[in-house]
C-alpha cells in the first residue's frame, strides 16, 4: 500500500487562477469517471464468475486502490490537500461501524481509500448508477433500503469480520453543525455487538456539499482532514446511543478550525 496522504493544514496556500481551477475540476472528474469506466466491465464479469467472498475481497481492495489513486491525482493537480492518515489506525482494528459526519460527496471516497475491508451502505440509486454500480455490487456494498434488509445485511457483514461505513446523518450535512442522526448505526452495532467508531471529516470548502452542482467550480486548493473521534460501545438503548453519537459529532464539528461556508442546500 502506498504511503498515506498527509498535509499540514495550518499552512495556507494562495488561491489558484480561475483557468487553473476549471482545468483541475474537469481533469479531476474526468479521472474518476475514467477509473470507473475502465473497471466496470471487469467488475461485472468477476461478479458473475467469482465466489461471493472472493469477489467481495477483490472488489473492496480495487476500490481502495482506485480511490487512493484518485486522491493522489487531485493532490498532484494541486486541487486538494488531504490528510487521511488517521484512518490507517482502523485498518486492523476488527469489525466496527465507522460513523463519519458527511459534509460532501468526497467523504466516502476518503474513507474507502484507506479501508480495504470496509463495506459501504449506499443509496439504491447509486447501486444502479452506470459508473458506480458494477464495482459496488462486486464489493458487496449494501443498499440503504428496504431498511430491515439493510440492517440484516450489515449485521451479517460485521459478523463475518468486515467493517461497515455508515453516515449517521443519512445524507450530506445541511444543518449547522450536523443533521440529526438516524438510529441505523446504533441498531446495527447493537445487533452485531460491535463498537461505533466516530470519524470527523473537516474541510474549508462547501465543494460537493448538498445542493452543489457537479460542475460548479470551487475555490482551490481545498483542504480535507480526517481524524478519529470517540469510540462508543454498543448498548441496548439505540436512541440513547444515537443521541450520544450526535452530540459528540456536533461538538467536534463545532470546535473544528476547518469550517466550510454554509452548504447551498442550507442557505435561505
Amino acid at each position: 500500500m502506498a504511503e498515506p496522504l498527509q498535509h499540514t493544514v495550518a499552512v495556507a496556500s494562495p488561491r489558484m487562477s480561475r483557468s487553473r481551477e476549471w482545468a483541475c475540476l474537469y481533469l479531476g472528474l474526468g479521472f474518476l469517471g475514467l477509473e470507473c469506466l475502465l473497471w466496470l466491465p471487469f467488475a461485472a464479469l468477476l461478479h458473475l464468475l467469482l465466489p461471493r467472498e472472493i469477489g467481495h475481497r477483490i472488489g473492496r481492495r480495487v476500490i481502495c486502490f482506485g480511490f487512493d489513486l484518485y486522491l493522489r491525482w487531485l493532490t498532484a493537480l494541486g486541487a486538494c490537500r488531504f490528510d487521511v492518515s488517521a484512518l490507517d489506525d482502523l485498518r486492523d482494528a476488527g469489525p466496527m461501524v465507522i460513523a463519519p459526519n458527511h459534509p460532501c460527496l468526497l467523504d466516502a471516497v476518503m474513507a474507502l481509500s484507506r479501508l480495504p475491508r470496509a463495506v459501504c451502505i449506499m443509496k439504491s440509486s447509486l447501486m444502479n448508477n452506470l459508473f458506480l454500480g458494477g464495482g459496488a455490487r462486486l464489493a458487496g456494498y449494501i443498499r440503504n433500503e428496504p431498511t430491515l434488509a439493510m440492517v440484516l445485511a450489515a449485521t451479517d457483514e460485521l459478523e463475518r469480520g468486515s467493517q461497515l461505513l455508515l453516515f449517521p446523518e443519512g445524507t450530506r450535512t445541511v444543518c449547522d453543525p450536523i443533521n440529526p442522526c438516524l438510529p441505523s448505526a446504533a441498531i446495527i452495532a447493537g445487533r452485531a455487538r460491535v463498537p461505533v467508531q466516530t470519524v470527523l471529516i473537516e474541510t474549508d470548502s462547501a465543494y460537493l456539499s448538498k445542493g452543489w452542482p457537479l460542475f460548479r467550480r470551487p475555490a482551490m486548493p481545498i483542504t480535507y482532514r480526517v481524524r478519529l473521534g470517540r469510540r462508543f460501545e454498543p448498548i441496548d438503548d439505540h436512541e440513547a446511543l444515537t443521541r450520544r453519537i450526535e452530540r459528540h459529532l456536533a461538538a467536534e464539528v463545532t470546535g473544528s478550525r476547518l469550517r466550510p461556508p454554509p452548504a447551498p442546500a442550507s442557505r435561505p
